[in-house]
Formats: structure tokens, sequence, C-alpha cells
């Protein structure tokens, strides 16, 4: 290594006598070479991205971070046999002269399309041995290997792209955020747990036997506690960690959120401060798709009743409806006998524009038998009337009921669910979004926006029938401490709010519970004491003693807001260096055993299983 250090220098040294001072590797970068550099000797390092042999000239392309130069070598070259040897992803250098294109050679898709370089030098800086992924082409590769070698899968040009987009997306939040007044702060890793309700991941402390440090899974603590120092409009690109299961839109083990938070405000300051953020975001990085100007603001309970979700995508333009009148009593006797033993019961109908083929509708139906579901009951119009069998159950009043309601025409269909909403809303809303996508009604081309508000500040829980609460626990109550004393837990909503983007939730935020007492009172209603109140938040409280201003923020996904933009399906083609889905890092082989000795020195003595799913013999 020293020796080629040392050749490298004397090289340089020997160019400088000669009154060469050309740069060791490079005047130009591989994407910078235009049609005013014709007749220019240049210098240009990079990897050999493809070779192509026409006629007897060698063709190379040569690729950088910045682009990529094509070079040509005669075959009366002293290079040419040691080009013909250069394996693909080589890393060479090479001088030569800039020279035109040929008209028909020239390529208006690539920045130096109209330049090619004749090769006079050629140095290999690094060979390459077998590729195990390909890079040229960019076809499709098992997670595993393009994890394993993630060097490599970087170097294809749209995952090159993405991670660019990313950096660049990052520095235009830096920039905005401080336009707008906020100033960045940094705010601790090691910390301790934090109630964001995902599991924890933990650290232990060599100088504290038997303690553990965790990793945040937000801020939120820390930034409440800027607010009661006395800062103002914080914002930090903020690393949070949680030990959850991997999905397209999470990644296991760590994110980052564009986390804000603001003194003084109200709900309506936090709007009027992000809504601009983000519609310039994505009108700024878009290419050229139409952004929702002003959101959309929908209470949770309306969400869920029309789109099925508190996260819904406003790209497809199904609303669904209540039914019910129209088969309370009917001759359909699933549902008329479900109304008629719960009031609760609820028939929602899904409609579904140029849907009305029974071939269509089977397809459904089948489609929500496989998602464990008895079937999905269904009309489709044609000819004036309903068809199908419910249709002939209820009668053509009631069908005539239900279509006029939802404003169907022939060729349109419609499918219901039925039960008490909580049971079957989801599933409820994975349909409205598969009729959307089977029947293309997703307009493709936007970043269709909503607010997602007045989110119920407790839930009961299915199993044990005790209150908990629904969302943020530190959010204050709409109403305060007099909703808490004075209305059915159930009925009291929290000014918490979401951002949601084409059926992803960016981020959640909410106004704090700036007061001890009504924290202490909205913490009684869930079932916990004062005590652990003030064994696991502290802190907090014990802060909120000495004057706290009122505040609020939120924190959009810096991962989720860069898929998007890259139009990727999975939060992997946005992060440099992503785990699997089993949260395992296969290329730097994380998580590891570690020595004894370094566990002696941490107190902590391993308890494993004696087998573990992947250690158990595959069954016969």
């Amino acid at each position: 290594m020293l020796d080629k250090c040392l050749q490298a220098v004397n090289l340089w040294r020997t160019q400088i006598e000669k009154g060469n001072t050309m740069h060791l590797y490079r005047t130009h970068t591989c994407g910078a070479l235009r049609a005013e550099n014709i007749d220019e000797q240049v210098r240009v390092s990079g990897w050999v991205h493809r070779k192509r042999d026409h006629g007897g000239l060698l063709f190379i392309d040569l690729r950088d971070h910045y682009g990529l130069t094509q070079l040509v070598i005669e075959p009366s070259s002293p290079h040419f046999a040691l080009a013909e040897q250069i394996r693909a992803e080589s890393v060479i250098r090479a001088d030569g002269k800039v020279v035109a294109r040929d008209d028909e050679a020239r390529n208006a898709n690539l920045p130096t399309g109209d330049i090619e370089v004749y090769l006079s030098e050629l140095e290999i800086l690094s060979e390459t041995g077998d590729l195990p992924l390909p890079v040229f082409g960019e076809p499709d590769y098992p997670e595993d290997i393009r994890l394993r070698y993630r060097f490599l899968d970087l170097r294809r040009d749209s995952l090159h792209r993405n991670i660019v987009l990313r950096s660049d997306i990052i520095s235009w939040l830096r920039q905005r955020m401080t336009a707008d007044g906020f100033r960045e702060y940094q705010t601790p890793i090691l910390t301790a747990s934090s109630p964001e309700g995902a599991r924890d991941f933990l650290v232990p402390s060599r100088m504290h036997p038997g303690k553990f440090y965790a990793l945040p899974q937000a801020p939120q603590q820390f930034k409440q506690l800027l607010m009661v120092a006395g800062f103002d409009r914080y914002f930090q690109i903020a690393p949070c960690f949680r030990d959850e299961d991997a999905r397209a839109d999470r990644s296991p083990g760590e994110f980052y959120q564009l986390d804000l938070e603001m003194s003084f405000i109200t709900q309506e300051d936090v709007f009027a401060c992000v809504e601009p953020l983000l519609r310039d975001l994505f009108q700024a990085f878009g290419n050229g798709k139409r952004v929702t100007q002003e959101f959309p603001r929908i209470p949770y309970a309306e969400a869920m009743q029309k789109y099925g979700s508190d996260k819904p995508d406003l790209r497809i333009p199904i609303e669904m409806q209540d039914v019910t009148p129209a088969f309370d009593g009917s001759d359909f006797k699933i549902f008329a006998n479900m109304i008629a033993k719960d009031e609760r019961v609820r028939v929602w109908a899904i409609p579904a524009k140029t849907g009305g083929s029974r071939a269509f509708c089977d397809r459904m139906n089948s489609w929500a038998q496989g998602e464990g579901q008895p079937g999905l009951g269904y009309i489709f119009f044609r000819e004036g009337d309903g068809a199908g069998p419910l249709a002939k159950n209820i009668g053509p009043e009631r069908t005539e009921q239900i279509r006029t309601q939802l404003r169907l025409e022939d060729g349109d269909a419609v499918f219901f669910c039925a039960g008490v909403p909580k049971a079957f809303a989801e599933f409820a809303g994975r349909a409205r979004n598969r009729i959307g996508e089977e029947l293309e009604l997703i307009d493709a081309d936007q970043f269709a926006f909503c607010w997602i508000v007045d989110f119920p500040m407790f839930e009961t829980d299915e199993t044990t029938g005790k209150l908990d609460f629904s969302h943020n626990p530190f959010s204050m109550p709409q109403g305060g401490m007099e909703a808490l004393e004075s209305k059915d837990p159930l009925d009291i909503l929290g000014y918490q709010y979401d951002i949601v983007c084409n059926g992803i939730e960016l981020s959640s935020g909410a106004i704090r519970n700036h007061k001890p007492e009504i924290m202490l009172k909205a913490f009684a209603i869930a079932g916990y004491d004062a005590e652990v109140v003030e064994q696991e938040f502290g802190g907090m409280l014990n802060a909120f003693r000495f004057g706290a201003p009122p505040h609020g923020g939120i924190a959009p996904g810096v991962d989720r807001i860069v898929m998007l933009l890259a139009e990727q399906e999975n939060l992997r083609e946005v992060v440099a260096f992503p785990m699997n889905q089993q949260a395992e890092d296969l290329l730097m082989q994380a998580p590891a055993p570690v020595s004894n000795a370094q566990l002696r020195e941490l107190h902590i003595r391993p308890n494993l299983p004696k087998t573990t799913p992947a250690d158990e013999p595959a069954k016969e």
C-alpha cells in the first residue's frame, strides 16, 4: 500500500518537473465535458461502466458520481490490449483529447452526448473481481445479495440518484427551516425510554451495572423540555430508533424525522407553518406532479367512515357511505338480522364507478375471501336496474334507494360491508383501495395531502375492556381539565393531527399538555397512578411545575418524504445502508455476537433460548 502511495507521489513529481501540472487523477469529472471542451487535452477517472467493440474501435463508458463520458480507443493505440482486458467496474484513469461525436452518434439523452474522448494514456487504478451483481442495466436481484453488496448496489444509477435526492431534500429542509426562523438543536442519543409505544433499543451501561440507556424512539421529551427551557422554534433532522417489525414504509431499527416544536402557538399555527413547507417541498422536487394547494382537514371519525382509514389515499375518488336503512328490515336476512340484534351495526357501501360487470364483482368477492372474509356482497347496474343476489333480495325499491344515494349509473357497481364499524372499517378501507387499483381510478399524477384531525384521546382495549390512550399521551385534550372531569372519556378529542399524502402517514403531531394537573388527570383516566407517571415521566412533569409555555409541534418522516418524491414503494430504495426485513445489516454483519470479556465488563450473562425458529429443522 505504501509502495503504491510513493509511486503516485513520484509520478506527480515527475509531471511537475516536466511542466505538466495536471491533477493526478482528473481535470474534469465524467459529467462535465461539453462541446466547448472540444480539442482540449483532459484527464478523467472513474469506473468502467461498460465496454463495446464496434468495427475495431473499442468504446468505454466511464462513470463517476457526476455522470458518464465515452472513451474511444483505436486498435493502433499501445493501450488497446490493456483496455480489452479491463473488466467492468474496474477503476481507471484516462488521458485524451475531446472530440465531437459524429452526428449519427450523438446521444441527446446524455449530458456529455455531444463529445467523446480519444484515449492517449490509460492507467488501471483498481481492478475488480467477479461481480456478485451487475451494475449496468440494473436487473432485479434478490434483496440479500443487494444488501450484502450494497456498495455495488449503490453504483446503480437509479439508487444513486435516490440517495443524491435524499441529500438535496434534507439540505432544502434545513435551509427552509432556518429561513422560517427555526434553529437546529441536537438532542441526546443515549437517553431514557420514550413513550412512543414501540419497543426500545437498549444500551447497557458499563459504569452503572444492571442499568440501561435507551436509544430515542423520538426526541419527544427533549424538544418539549427545550420549550420549557425558554427556547423557541426548534428543529432537528433527528434519528429515531424503534425495535419494531419492518414494512414497506417502515424501516426496522432506525429512521429520520424533521422534528420541530414551537412555543405560544395553537394548532392553527402549526398548520400555517407546516402546510406551505410541505407544499413547496413537493413542488420543488415532485417532477411537475400536482400538489394539493390547501390541505383538507378531515376529522378522524369522518376519515374512518368515508375511507376506512386514518391515512386515506385521496387520489382514489371513492367515498363510502352508510346505507343501513336500505337493509334494515329487508329480505336480505344476513344483514337485516345483524341490524336487528345490535344497534351498533352499520352497513357501509363502497361505490365502484365503471365496475359494473359480474366478472369484476366476482373477482372482488374472491379477493375478499382471500383476505379472510366470508365474501363481499355487491350490486351492479345495467339497463336501469340493479343485478346480483343482493338486488334480488332487497328488491327494486331499496336497490334504487342505494343507487340514488350513491349517484350510480349503468356500468357501475357497489360493494357492502356490514357489522360493527370498528371491526370491519380496516377491511373496508383495503377494499376501497383495491377497487381503485383494479379499476384504474387512481390519479397518479398528483401528491394528494390532507390533515387528519380530532383524534379521540382514549379508546377501549377490545381484549381487556380497559381505557387507554389512542394516540399521543402528552397531547392536550380539547376542553382541557373541564372535558376530562365532565365528559365520557370516549367522547374526548385531543389536539392531535396527522399529515397524510397518497395514503402514507408522513407525521403525527400535537399541541402538548403543558399542565401537570391535566397530565396527571389524563393518565389517571387511562389507569395510570400518579406514582407511575412520576416515575416514568418525572423529568418532564417536574419541568412543567416550573413554568411551561403552551407549545406544540410535529415530525414529518424524512424517509417517507423521499420515498414519495423518488416514486419508490419501499424505503430500502431511499436509504443508503438499510437493514433487511429481519432487522439485519448484511453488509456489516450486525447484529453480531460479542466477546465474553465485553459481556463481563457490562455485567451481562446471556440467557439464550435453546432453539430459535431459524434453527429448527424443517418438517417433513
